[in-house]
């Protein structure tokens, strides 16, 4: 294949692919193939596209930049639409030290720190990630991070069965649709056997919650919870205990301002989705999962640990101490399959937090909930219904608009505003409600907006 060239500037060679034809003679040659259908002829024909790809001619450098940048402008972002959406991924502000800090190249660019006297940086920047994590949820130890909010979940069920060597799981009905699914998903492959407890008017009940732990190895549970209510999860962790099942807490890093810790209330393990602190919504993205539990299950913990030591010098360093998959030790012993985990996004969760500091994130606990209840008011004015008006909730609610939600949805985001997420995806009897979510990036005059429009809607 030709290299292309650009039709407006035809004299001009423009080495898009970096490969010219002698280039893949070579190649070809090298492997024993005279040609490219000879590379391909065990693949069947039966799964062979069978003709050209339908493109067109190549394009130039500034046409394929413009070409670009008018599929680009096709996304709709949080600058040019107003959003109260959330179900799990959050519109917080992230401010420019976090990428500051991302993009140096010794971070970025970095790998796998197996070789702690080649990556110091990278391994202290984990552990502070731990001991941030430790801090805010109360625990002992946490793992490296992981990939989300919903496999860390599934991870949490395995280091349950290993510890009590018990195969069912119990997920209240109140958690994020997706962090069930996934549980569900891994759960043939764990032997798991997973049973769910349903709400009562937005929250858990605890007698519920002690009937089905029994014989269970652990109960996952959200606070917040899915609808944004605040669960009362002391009671939740204590039956969970009483069954002698771990109790195991879904949480937002952000609530922890605001909220109690998960260790303080007698949780085994506290997991999350960590995008809301330091990570952009990122299309849901990638973004990055924590998972940090009691001494006690440290061995069975996935992915990796970084310890602090010192080396011969008595100088300050850190290693990897431990790592549970199969690359690592034996293959019956592994606890995970991961192979990496997603640093770089959890050190901006570091960066984040670190910004913030303990009054910052309170600070910003209380701005969510203050601008949430004026907007529970604002709505409730407006002749609007609230899903769970008995239940305190955190930044996130649910209302009745009176219409299929989706519709109000489409006729709402034809006026410049997203209103929320259309909760009858997930749970039956609930498709006129939209859960809307409030940050701190949202002001007193954009809830104003967002009354007008479902009204008008």
């Amino acid at each position: 294949m030709p290299t292309p060239t650009s039709r407006s500037s035809p004299s001009h060679s423009l080495s898009y692919l970096s490969l010219t034809e002698r280039d893949r003679e070579q190649m070809l040659a090298a492997v024993g193939v005279s040609s490219t259908e000879e590379l391909f002829r065990d693949i069947p024909a039966g799964v062979r596209l069978g003709r050209e790809l339908d493109l067109g001619p190549p394009l130039g450098e500034q046409e394929l930049t413009r070409h670009l940048e008018e599929l680009a402008a096709r996304n709709v972002d949080t600058s040019r639409e107003l959003s109260f959406l959330g179900a799990g991924i959050y519109d917080h502000y992230v401010p420019a030290l976090v990428d500051a800090v991302l993009q140096r190249g010794e971070l970025l660019t970095a790998y796998t720190p197996y070789q702690p006297e080649m990556s110091q940086g990278v391994l202290q920047a984990i552990f502070e990630y731990q001991t941030a994590i430790c801090e805010l949820t109360g625990m002992d130890v946490s793992n490296a991070s992981g990939y989300d909010g919903t496999t860390v979940a599934a991870d949490a069920c395995f280091i349950a069965k290993h510890a009590t060597g018990r195969r069912k799981v119990v997920v209240t009905e109140a958690t994020n649709p997706q962090v069930r699914q996934v549980v569900k998903t891994y759960a043939p492959g764990f032997g798991l056997e997973v049973v769910e407890v349903t709400h009562r008017g937005g929250v858990t009940n605890p007698d519920d919650v002690r009937n089905a732990a029994a014989d269970a190895a652990c109960v996952i549970f959200q606070q917040p919870n899915f609808f944004g209510c605040l669960e009362p999860a002391p009671d939740l962790a204590a039956a969970a205990n009483d069954a002698e099942a771990i109790a195991v807490a879904h949480v937002d890093l952000v609530s922890l301002g605001v909220l109690e810790a998960p260790g303080a209330y007698g949780c085994g393990i506290a997991i999350g989705e960590g995008q809301s602190a330091g990570n952009y919504q990122s299309f849901a993205g990638p973004h990055y999962g924590f998972l940090a539990a009691r001494n006690d299950f440290i061995r069975r913990m996935p992915g990796r640990i970084v310890g602090e030591t010192v080396d011969a010098a008595g100088e300050r360093g850190y290693v990897l101490t431990l790592q549970t998959r199969e690359q690592h030790i034996r293959r019956e012993k592994a606890t995970s399959n991961i192979t990496t985990n997603q640093t770089l996004l959890a050190l901006g969760g570091l960066v984040y937090l670190s910004w913030l500091g303990p009054q910052g994130l309170r600070e910003l606990g209380e701005t969510c909930m203050g601008l949430t209840e004026y907007a529970k008011r604002r709505l409730v004015d407006a002749g609007f219904e609230l899903v769970f008006p008995e239940q305190a909730t955190f930044k996130e609610f649910g209302v009745r608009v009176g219409r299929r939600a989706t519709e109000a949805v489409s006729a709402a985001r034809g006026r410049g505003v997203h209103p929320g997420y259309a909760v009858g995806r997930d749970y039956e009897g609930l498709d006129d409600a939209l859960l809307v979510a409030v940050t701190e990036r949202r002001s007193t005059a954009d809830i104003d907006r967002l009354v007008d429009v479902l009204a008008a809607a």
